[in-house]
């Protein structure tokens, strides 16, 4: 597997791996593209914590910042790394699923 995908999944899980995070990413995914103050509203945490877990999120590639009105910066998805996270993890079965089956047939005779 190339390196520049397993550099990609594994910013995707780091940045999956806090429950706050991920609560984020639900909530851009139900309400479409917002402010961290939009944001702060929706969830029970600080605009500014918000803030860096949108920092975070954005290094990883999983949001895009976008200037807004009066100045105000909205954070939309983006699911490219995501999908190269999902690559991955189906690679990693593959492997997985091969293994398996020759040893299921390995101990069935």
């Amino acid at each position: 597997m190339p390196p520049d995908i397993e550099a990609i999944a594994e910013q995707v899980f780091v940045a999956l791996a806090d429950p706050t995070r991920r609560g984020i990413l639900a909530a851009l995914a139900r309400g479409g593209p917002a402010t961290a103050t939009d944001l702060a509203d929706r969830l029970p945490i600080t605009r500014q914590a918000i803030a860096k877990h949108l920092a975070l999120l954005a290094e990883a590639g999983l949001v895009t910042a976008e200037p807004g009105e009066r100045r105000r910066v909205r954070y939309r998805l983006r699911s490219a790394p995501m999908q190269v996270a999902q690559q991955f993890l189906a690679a990693l079965a593959r492997d997985w699923d091969g293994r398996l089956d020759a040893l299921k047939d390995h101990l069935n005779r």
